[in-house]
């Protein structure tokens, strides 16, 4: 697991999730932990490395 800090795109504060970088292609929905608005995340991973991570609101 690999933490990553980034922006809400709803309230714009930075929060930080756990990934897992044991799956190379992924997407998932968590809540914000400050606003707790679902947040679409596509993170992308080759050898165990973060390469690409999408941050979407629902509400788009």
């Amino acid at each position: 697991m690999i933490e990553h800090f980034f922006q809400c795109p709803y309230c714009w504060e930075e929060i930080s999730m756990l990934l897992d970088a044991s799956v190379a292609k992924q997407m998932y929905v968590e809540d914000c932990e400050v606003c707790c608005n679902p947040i679409e995340i596509t993170p992308h991973f080759e050898a165990l490395e973060l390469i690409s991570l999408e941050i979407r609101n629902l509400e788009q």
